[in-house]
């Protein structure tokens, strides 16, 4: 069964760039496009991995990291942020959050690829 992707993005054609990499990369993908359909989504489907952008509408993808680290049922689930803000101490307020990893914008889809294989196999390991 493939793993299970739910990518947070506002943009539209970024939104559908990331959904078509990760879908053709042989991932089962969820795309909304606010922090609150994001936190709904990842409850609903308890994905393997979302990918959050960080300046979303209704919540953010900061507001939604700490929701999900907060709840026991979705803590362990990994988060790559995906953004346009790189400056240090957003970098490091979202790995103090919980993330993962995070990738700024503009990004290589193919890079973005591998980290999320990357996080993907980590997760699995840790799970073992």
């Amino acid at each position: 069964m493939p793993q299970t992707i739910v990518v947070a993005e506002d943009q539209h054609h970024i939104r559908s760039l990331l959904e078509y990499k990760l879908r053709n990369s042989g991932y089962t993908v969820f795309g909304v496009g606010d922090g609150a359909a994001a936190l709904q989504k990842v409850m609903e489907v308890k994905p393997d991995l979302v990918l959050l952008d960080v300046m979303m509408p209704l919540m953010t993808g900061f507001e939604v990291l700490a929701a999900l680290k907060q709840n026991e049922e979705t803590r362990m689930i990994p988060v790559l942020l995906v953004t346009a803000q790189s400056k240090e101490d957003e970098i490091l307020k979202g790995l103090d959050l919980g993330a993962e990893d995070y990738i700024t914008k503009p990004f290589s889809p193919n890079e973005l690829a591998a980290r999320v294989k990357t996080i993907l196999l980590r997760s699995a390991k840790a799970r073992e």
